[in-house]
């Protein structure tokens, strides 16, 4: 995998310490990858300061959080939260917005309406703006929180952009989810103008937001650094993983996943960047399920990969047991070989293998792809005793558990603008975390 920049060694760096200062550059919702890095603040004594989003009023207007949300959000993070709405995107700004807009596509006329681009564009540009003013009023209450010579970790967590359109959700379950005659090709969203919007507000929500942070903290990040500090910018990626395939790690992705244009856009800005002395470094995580994800059938398939490279990794008693702990989710009678040999033989097949292009990403789905993958998923879900308490669920928590610690210290001094976090380096640090 000559194209991709992996990190194949253990980081063992340390640059942050008691005092110094950890910044969530998006708002803690749930468990999900941003857990594991605060962990590891929290560990080296850092202090902890997140954002928010801000939440809607009864006129559909940006609000702060009141009292009662902003305790709640602080008690979730496990530190101070700058009350300033940084809510990313332009779908719900302007008048109307583009999220009105989408409510008059239909189910059966959607590929051939067309929206208006010259009002959309000014919709962007207050969006744009609205989140760029945010980001300075934030900053500007940030550098009152912080001294001089501290070293300062931000951490990039937005992604998204999905209008809140009823249309989009019941395309997305044919999309994503569908099968046979409810199949429906991703290359037709994106042709729309549907797809077209989408493309832009993920773009906005997902990448351009690194650029505003790292613009908007550049006279922060000018006296801190003038006085000693270091400062450190991470966001994550996603790229495709290498996952042991036919006993070798190679690298496969989720098809289609629509945000990927976005996630390159992202890299750039982490390239961009680097060059003008930045370090700032995407980190190209694994497939985990989290609520976000589920519209994704099948993206949980590589997981049921990492069992196989917990062992190869010289896992010992701690791998074993990864092993028994999911075998005792599935239902008698299935044993998680027949799993893994699912997965192999679905990874192994002419159809997946057709779609293991790194130069194409990310492609568009197809009806052949959707059968194997979407019916593998439903296939290995049935197997389990509990659809609430899946394989995949326990694997998403150790791949969480791992890239905390590696991103943070690899952070410290980083090789590159954007790293892969592949299955072979999640393993042995799994492994080294439990020895």
């Amino acid at each position: 995998m000559a194209k991709t920049s992996a990190l194949r060694q253990l980081p063992q760096s340390n640059l942050f310490r008691p005092g110094d200062v950890f910044v969530l550059f998006g708002e803690l919702f749930g468990r999900g990858y941003a857990n594991g890095l605060i962990n590891e603040a929290r560990k080296a004594g850092m202090d902890i300061i997140g954002m928010t989003v801000g939440r809607r009023d009864e006129n559909n207007q940006l609000r702060p959080l009141n009292e009662e949300e902003l305790a709640a959000a602080e008690a979730n993070l496990g530190g101070r939260v700058i009350n300033v709405p940084l809510m990313a995107g332009f779908d719900q700004d302007g008048a109307p917005t583009p999220t009105e807009l989408l409510a008059a596509l239909t189910l059966k006329s959607w590929q051939d309406d067309k929206l208006d681009w010259e009002h959309i564009e000014q919709c962007r540009q207050i969006g744009v703006r609205r989140f760029k003013d945010g980001v300075a009023q934030a900053m500007a209450q940030l550098e009152g929180m912080i001294a001089d010579g501290r070293n300062v970790f931000f951490a990039h967590t937005m992604a998204g952009g999905i209008p809140k359109a009823k249309v989009f959700l019941a395309i997305a379950n044919r999309v994503y989810k569908g099968r046979g005659e409810r199949f429906l090709s991703t290359q037709a969203l994106l042709d729309s103008d549907l797809g077209k919007l989408i493309l832009q507000n993920f773009d906005e929500v997902t990448a351009n937001t690194f650029q505003h942070l790292i613009d908007g903290s550049a006279a922060l990040r000018d006296r801190l650094e003038a006085a000693g500090g270091q400062v450190r910018y991470t966001a994550y990626g996603y790229h495709g993983t290498e996952i042991l395939i036919d006993g070798d790690y190679q690298w496969q992705t989720y098809t289609n996943y629509t945000q990927g244009y976005a996630k390159m856009r992202l890299e750039n800005v982490a390239r961009a960047a680097w060059e003008q002395g930045i370090k700032a470094t995407v980190f190209n995580c694994p497939e985990i399920r989290t609520n976000s994800s589920d519209i994704f059938v099948g993206v949980e398939l590589p997981l049921l990969a990492l069992l196989r490279a917990l062992k190869r990794e010289d896992g010992g008693a701690w791998a074993d047991a990864q092993w028994q702990a999911c075998a005792a989710l599935l239902q008698d009678g299935h044993t998680l070989e027949e799993v893994l040999e699912k997965i192999n033989a679905l990874n192994s097949g002419e159809v997946m293998r057709g779609f293991r292009n790194f130069d194409a990403w990310p492609m568009p789905n197809s009806p052949e792809l959707a059968e194997v993958m979407i019916g593998t998923s439903d296939a290995i879900v049935d197997m389990h005793q509990d659809k609430k308490a899946l394989i995949t669920d326990h694997l998403s928590s150790l791949v969480i558990d791992a890239t905390g610690p590696l991103m943070f210290h690899e952070a410290a001094a980083p090789a590159g603008p954007v790293l892969w976090l592949n299955h072979d380096i999640i393993a042995r640090q799994l492994n080294r975390m439990h020895a």
